[in-house]
């Protein structure tokens, strides 16, 4: 765990990190964003003592780092930068394992793990281990770098815009490798980048810096759907949410009190219930609630005894979705299924919601309209 405790640094009279105080969890990737000159390269070189706090307090586990010797809190630390930092009169081998090498004499797991790390990053071990950086190309060091700092088995893994000078496709390459890498080792990363889309792919939480403070820091989709201030939303963009949008769920959309009845409503009470409130569907439900069936105006035609209880004509057999299924989920379903009505439920089998194929129009629709009103602006 990391946590930093009011912490500031001033350079020369003047304030680059400003009182900051947050905790990251073990195993969890993090990453600093902001313009040039917010604090957050700054923030992340005081983690392992390349910079020291002007005031507070960064500890690591619980232990202070400032009361920690520096070369052995480095060496549980992995590091990558933008120009990959590879020694050129080093062949990759020789760059990849030089820390682990000095932390461990088990030769055997050193060259094992150099192999298996390699495969990760989609770098063939017996074509790259013994060649020198300057016979590969930028992104294949890149590539390589981050290998040298998942070697040592570290606990945490700093990234200072590691990929910013890459061009997208080997950027996109390299993002999937990490986030394959993060998935099966589990460490805790701390990841520096002022590109948006790139903290929205890779982050567990982001930290959104301006001016040496913490502006916002929560998980990408709190900060898409909910920005703390004018300079989150502007810098987050208003159609940011459509780059992704497995994070718009169906709780943000659902209309949230569906017409219900209960099971023994007469036909007829239904019919005037639809009517009152314009709807062609109602939901049956217990008197706690629980969805039993799904009453459709079309299934009511052509009956005579008005006097039946809804529970005999409902379709007992129905689609529904969880609140928390993205729209991405719902568009196949509807798709798939040629619904026009979906209730949502919950894992109780609780109604909570009711999405339609107008609610789904209207949704999709308001990226349109913010972009024809950005425009106008």
């Amino acid at each position: 765990m990391i946590e930093f405790q009011n912490v500031s640094k001033t350079f020369q009279g003047n304030t680059v990190i400003d009182n900051i105080s947050f905790t990251i969890d073990d195993g969890e990737f993090v990453v600093l964003l902001g313009e040039s000159g917010c604090g957050k390269t700054t923030t992340l070189r005081m983690i392992n003592k390349l910079i020291l706090p002007s005031s507070g307090t960064i500890k690591i586990n619980g232990s202070n780092i400032a009361q920690l010797e520096t070369i052995p809190l480095r060496r549980r630390m992995g590091y990558v930068i933008q120009q990959t930092g590879l020694f050129p009169h080093m062949t990759i081998r020789e760059n990849i394992e030089i820390i682990a090498r000095l932390n461990s004499k088990d030769t055997a797991k050193i060259e094992k793990d150099a192999k298996d790390l390699m495969d990760m990053v989609n770098l063939d071990p017996d074509v790259y281990l013994d060649v020198y950086p300057s016979e590969m190309s930028g992104g294949q060091q890149q590539r390589a770098g981050v290998v040298r700092a998942f070697m040592s088995d570290p606990e945490i893994i700093l990234m200072d815009e590691p990929f910013s000078a890459l061009d997208p496709l080997t950027r996109t390459q390299l993002q999937n490798s990490l986030m394959e890498m993060q998935g099966a080792l589990k460490r805790t990363i701390v990841f520096v980048t002022h590109d948006m889309d790139e903290a929205v792919r890779l982050a567990d939480r982001i930290c959104i810096m301006e001016g040496g403070k913490i502006t916002q820091f929560d998980n990408p989709e709190m900060i898409m759907k909910h920005p703390a201030n004018d300079f989150v939303r502007e810098f987050v963009g208003p159609n940011r949410i459509w780059m992704s949008p497995e994070l718009i769920k169906t709780q943000d959309i659902m209309i949230r009190e569906p017409v219900c009845c209960l099971p023994w409503m007469p036909i007829f009470k239904c019919i005037e219930l639809m009517s009152q409130k314009k709807v062609d569907t109602l939901m049956v439900t217990d008197p706690k609630k629980h969805l039993l069936g799904v009453l459709f105006a079309e299934s009511l035609i052509g009956t005579h005894d008005t006097k039946r209880p809804a529970q005999d004509l409902m379709e007992k057999s129905f689609t529904s979705a969880s609140p928390d299924s993205s729209i991405v989920d719902l568009l196949n379903l509807f798709n798939e299924r040629k619904l026009s009505t979906l209730p949502v439920i919950n894992e109780q089998g609780i109604i909570e919601g009711l999405i339609t194929r107008s609610t789904l129009v209207t949704t999709l629709s308001r990226q349109f309209i913010s972009e024809e009103e950005e425009e106008r602006a």
